[in-house]
């Protein structure tokens, strides 16, 4: 959502990038190289660090954008749990829960949680991090230009904080 609070800055990022995979184009492989890739949320599952392994092997650089993949987000707090306890919580004590079976989800179709959520730095490595929840959208347009043009990357202290 941050990237199309960039406004009418997208009809000029759009004469700049070709999308490769994105949830603008909903394609699911790449099929060549990604001068910038930016990703966003954390690792939970077995597909996140799989799709973010093969991104990383298809991208000259790679950004980090927003707190969840940056530091693991909301959903890093389950890391001070045990997994267990958490589906538990889930699927068979919440008020409003009706399993009578007490089945956790276990189908083979659902990617297998990780035990913790991990920041996307620890799995694979990244070139430039965006911090924020949600990320400034002239933090994003400032490093998205500065990478495509060439230009070094530096955020400005008001494009980060709002004192």
């Amino acid at each position: 959502m941050s990237i199309l609070d960039i406004d009418e800055r997208l009809f000029a990022l759009a004469d700049l990038v070709e999308f490769g995979r994105s949830p603008i184009n909903d394609y699911k492989e790449f099929d060549g190289r990604c001068a910038v890739g930016i990703i966003e949320g954390g690792c939970c599952n077995e597909e996140n660090v799989h799709v973010l392994e093969d991104f990383r092997k298809h991208c000259d650089v790679l950004v980090s954008m927003g707190e969840c993949a940056i530091n693991g987000g909301i959903p890093a707090m389950r890391n001070n749990l045990p997994l267990r306890e958490c589906l538990e919580e889930a699927y068979l004590k919440s008020p409003g829960i009706w399993n009578p079976a007490g089945i956790l989800p276990n189908d083979i179709e659902i990617p297998l949680l990780l035990h913790r959520v991990y920041p996307c730095h620890e799995v694979v490595k990244i070139d430039y991090f965006i911090p924020g929840c949600p990320p400034p959208a002239d933090a994003i347009w400032d490093t998205v230009v500065a990478l495509l043009t060439g230009k070094p990357v530096t955020l400005a202290y008001e494009r980060l904080k709002y004192d």
